[in-house]
């Protein structure tokens, strides 16, 4: 198991925040979000992240790296409902030379819902290892928060 991240639970240990709008197409037949869904929520997160930091994952593609999903955590608390406005708050929590982690934590109107971990590897076109871009690297969970997610 490669994830060692503890996601905290105060959203204010977060950089980065993506509101995301549950559908009823999302819901199964309790009304409630179905587990499989989450995850979609943590992409579309990531993808928002990686985009505001101007580094939107269609270049990264470009310049020949994809950051596959290795692993992925999620800790239910209470459930998601149809037309929830969730905040997926996000923090990059560690890094390697070829992998990173993602520690998320999901809140609607305040109360946290889920909390979340994702660990991704650094792949080239053919989907062999190799380094993650510096600026990743350099962002690193100290730059981009102060301190690592607990």
């Amino acid at each position: 198991m490669r994830l060692d991240v503890d996601p905290s639970l105060d959203p204010a240990d977060y950089v980065f925040v993506h509101r995301i709008r549950v559908r009823f197409a999302e819901t199964d037949a309790m009304g409630i979000v179905h587990h499989g869904n989450y995850p979609l929520y943590l992409e579309e997160a990531r993808v928002a992240y990686l985009r505001a930091l101007g580094r939107p994952y269609t270049e990264l593609r470009k310049d020949g790296v994809d950051h596959a999903v290795l692993e992925c955590f999620v800790q239910y608390r209470r459930p998601l409902a149809f037309d929830d406005e969730v905040d997926v708050h996000l923090v990059l929590a560690r890094t390697t030379r070829a992998s990173f982690q993602l520690a998320y934590l999901l809140t609607v109107a305040g109360e946290v819902r889920a909390v979340a971990a994702t660990a991704h590897g650094a792949v080239d076109a053919s989907g062999r290892p190799t380094r993650l871009p510096p600026w990743l690297i350099d962002l690193g969970p100290t730059r981009a928060t102060g301190h690592a997610a607990r």
